[in-house]
């Protein structure tokens, strides 16, 4: 293992930069990853870079990013006795699962990827978890009709996910390229909502039903959105509206509750599923299966396993696939042009 690394940094001015660093040594409950892939995040990761150009932090004031990749296990340090050297993984985590050439990644935030898996689909696995969770936490069933608003990379694999356990799905995107994508990948339905209303296309859909269930997989304000969701659900004889949102995204919502919503469940998903940002379960300690039968771990699992049997589809949402010394270029093209990049992918070798 080299005893440097490149990293990808940003600095609280919004400028985006690979630079070389010593190659850090793993804690008790980590594995030394040598990175072979990782994938972008144009919303979590890029959303605030444009706002922070505008008002400027402290050039000084710097950090790696990146949170999810995929690579081989090169080192081990304390009780991680269910991964071996030379296992393919796919790493996630804030702080950890870095765009680095090498990271130190909490165990029980790794997966083995299976053998038909690519790294550049694993190092998706931190997004496609986050809407595994989102689709769990919408207790979508078969049958059922779905629309989930905001088609970036959690929106996408939402509506796979969605798909997989038997549901209907609309998407909806102001985007051109998204809306592509999304067809590309087998939604039922795709519209631009720019263009489009989606409200009497989702009527026509549901044979006159209404939706079951809508996810918001984008942040900002989604009050518009969160409206246009209310309105597609189903409509109960008493006039009231009944299903459930679910909010995967960091999105703002200013709506009445009460009869000004109807019987409608609002539901946040956070994250991965529970353990994320619990350091003892991400170093090692577990949680009782009785209790919490879906932890961080297992939806990597599960997400990795969906990407092995084809019921996640990765490669129609790579757009771009670039060397990390070309990371800066990458990210402004998500900045700049989100029309024209969606999966960007970082190579390290």
């Amino acid at each position: 293992m080299s005893k440097t690394r490149k990293v990808v940094m940003m600095n609280e001015a919004g400028r985006i930069w690979t630079e070389e660093q010593e190659t850090p040594a793993p804690k008790p409950g980590q594995l030394l990853v040598e990175v072979r892939a990782s994938m972008v995040s144009p919303g979590t990761e890029l959303g605030g870079v444009k706002g922070r150009r505008e008002n400027p932090g402290s050039e000084t004031r710097q950090r790696p990013f990146g949170y999810t990749n995929a690579g081989v296990v090169v080192g081990k340090e304390g009780d991680c006795d269910e991964f071996e050297i030379g296992d393919r993984v796919a790493g996630m985590g804030g702080g950890y699962a870095l765009h680095a050439t090498s990271a130190c990644i909490p165990h029980n935030l790794c997966a083995k990827v299976p053998d038909n898996v690519t790294s550049e689909e694993a190092a998706s696995i931190h997004l496609a978890a986050t809407a595994l969770h989102a689709v769990q936490r919408g207790r979508i069933r078969i049958g059922e009709n779905v629309v989930v608003a905001g088609l970036g990379i959690v929106g996408q694999f939402a509506c796979q996910i969605a798909k997989t356990a038997g549901a209907y799905v609309i998407g909806l995107d102001q985007l051109p390229l998204r809306i592509g994508i999304a067809e590309k990948a087998g939604v039922h339905r795709a519209i631009n909502v720019s263009e489009t209303d989606p409200i009497p296309i989702s009527t026509e859909f549901t044979n006159g039903y209404g939706m079951d269930c809508g996810i918001i997989a984008f942040g900002g304000d989604a009050t518009s959105a969160f409206q246009q969701i209310r309105a597609m659900l189903k409509t109960a004889p008493d006039t009231h509206k009944v299903g459930r949102i679910v909010i995967v995204g960091g999105a703002n919502i200013t709506h009445g509750f009460a009869a000004g919503l109807g019987n409608v469940d609002v539901i946040s998903a956070a994250r991965t599923g529970p353990g994320y940002h619990d350091e003892d379960y991400e170093h090692g300690a577990d949680y009782p299966p009785v209790f919490v039968p879906w932890p961080t771990q297992r939806n990597l699992e599960l997400s990795l396993r969906l990407m092995s049997e084809g019921k996640i589809q990765v490669n129609p949402l790579i757009t771009d696939v670039v060397p990390i010394d070309q990371a800066s270029e990458a990210c402004e093209k998500l900045i700049q042009t989100p029309n024209e990049a969606l999966g960007v992918v970082f190579l390290m070798q």
